[in-house]
């Protein structure tokens, strides 16, 4: 059988490829397939505790079993490391689910503010802006690339937590993807609930975690360059290629 491999950030540097094909036997896991790409990639040893690995867009530690055509990528931390400049070209906009998008144009606050109901008595909101600074220099604007549909899929899962495990009536996640010029939007949460402590609980709680597990990446342009923002470590439920963590599927 065989596997489609991307690889995503500073990994296609690694690896001197966007993507390949690997032929493995049937039965294979995904712990042969790396234990096959670090014998193509030897460097990839020095990265196996910070790199995750998706199949078909989910997390998944070494036991998951592939299967023919399966879509498997390595992930270097999110919110930083270098991204592959095609991969929002890759993917049609808006990227839409039930609570969730991925946008390419300027975000619509107030028409997402609008969810608010009678028997809500609170909406928290975070407004995530792109600031005119920066590692103490003068930011000239910011570019955000994503591994898509993953992407999506990853941030209505969060909803989904949030709706479950807060006192919360709704919730909407929208980020923008591209070239922000400073003071544009980059992220926003909305939060409704009957009382505040729940939405502000919420709100803090989806952007702490977005920003660890979502697949999107910044790259910072300033006047004497432009760098890649420093990506936080997974959290712990999330499996490394190396063998720390844990499923979470």
């Amino acid at each position: 059988m065989q596997v489609r491999v991307l690889y995503l950030g500073m990994l296609r540097d690694l690896a001197g490829r966007e993507r390949e094909v690997v032929q493995l036997s049937h039965g294979a896991r995904l712990s042969d397939l790396y234990a096959e790409l670090q014998q193509r990639i030897p460097k990839l040893q020095d990265f196996r505790n910070a790199i995750a690995l998706s199949v078909n867009y989910e997390y998944s530690d070494g036991t998951a079993v592939l299967q023919d055509n399966d879509e498997v990528a390595l992930i270097p931390p999110v919110s930083g490391g270098k991204v592959d400049e095609d991969s929002t070209a890759e993917i049609s906009l808006p990227l839409i689910s039930d609570h969730c998008s991925l946008v390419g144009e300027p975000i619509q606050t107030a028409a997402i503010v609008a969810l608010k109901h009678p028997e809500d008595g609170a909406v928290a909101v975070f407004d995530g802006i792109v600031r005119n600074h920066s590692r103490g220099r003068r930011t000239l604007y910011l570019d955000y690339t994503a591994y898509g549909p993953m992407a999506l899929r990853q941030m209505e899962r969060l909803a989904q937590q949030a709706l479950a495990n807060y006192a919360i009536r709704d919730v909407r996640i929208v980020h923008r993807l591209g070239c922000l010029p400073i003071g544009e939007t980059s992220v926003y949460i909305v939060v409704a609930s009957a009382h505040r402590a729940a939405a502000f609980d919420a709100c803090r709680w989806l952007i702490d975690t977005l920003k660890k597990t979502v697949p999107i990446w910044k790259r910072e342009f300033f006047e004497d360059g432009a760098v890649w923002a420093d990506g936080e470590s997974f959290p712990l439920e999330i499996p490394r290629a190396g063998g720390s963590g844990s499923a979470s599927k």
